[in-house]
């Protein structure tokens, strides 16, 4: 398939593109400074700015998926969500953030008591980027919230998959390397089992 990946050298973005490139996809790595980015067989880097709405539509367009792993605070979601649906791309699909999951029915962990102030407006802004694509009519859209610790680790291939609740182990963490978040994300491209909703990954 051909995939673009729009912050394709961040922490996230890097793994997913790694993963889809190794499975033999062909990877548009959207970034501010694809210069920096280390070749890779099956790579294409390319320049993009996330908040100019019709150049990333330009550059989206063709492509059967497209993925969103960019900072929430640093873009705007309407503008992703309509470059999306201006580029006819098969699908969108997105690097949500833990913040918008579960703790309890109708209970968000961002609005939980314990959740690090220093994360809080990212997290909102992430939950707002769910309740928009969720009020969205067009797109084929999907939206990958990792667990609560998001972190560089290994690529396992063993985690578990959820929907809306936050995922913890039997030692009570929640938590999910980049590198797995990554093929769970390769596994949803390559057979689809979440259109149009949020799902989550998780040890």
């Amino acid at each position: 398939m051909k995939i673009a990946v729009i912050g394709a050298s961040g922490n996230a973005g890097s793994r997913i593109t790694a993963e889809l490139a190794r499975r033999g996809h062909s990877v548009t790595a959207i970034a501010r400074h694809p210069e920096k980015m280390a070749q890779q067989a099956n790579v294409t880097p390319t320049r993009g700015d996330v908040m100019d709405q019709a150049g990333l539509a330009r550059l989206l367009a063709g492509h059967d998926a497209a993925i969103s792993s960019v900072h929430f605070l640093a873009s705007d979601p309407v503008k992703l969500i309509a470059a999306a649906r201006e580029s006819k791309v098969g699908r969108y699909l997105v690097v949500g953030g833990a913040g918008s999951l579960e703790v309890a029915p109708g209970v968000r962990l961002v609005t939980t008591p314990g959740f690090p102030v220093a994360y809080k407006a990212e997290a909102e802004k992430g939950a707002a980027f769910l309740d928009l694509l969720r009020a969205e009519k067009e797109l084929n859209w999907t939206f990958l919230s990792p667990s609560a610790l998001f972190t560089a680790g290994e690529r396992t291939g063993k985690f578990r998959l959820g929907t809306d609740q936050l995922l913890t182990a039997a030692d009570g963490k929640s938590s999910i390397s980049f590198e797995d978040f990554a093929v769970a994300l390769a596994d949803e491209i390559e057979r689809p089992a979440h259109i149009r909703q949020r799902f989550t990954v998780g040890y």
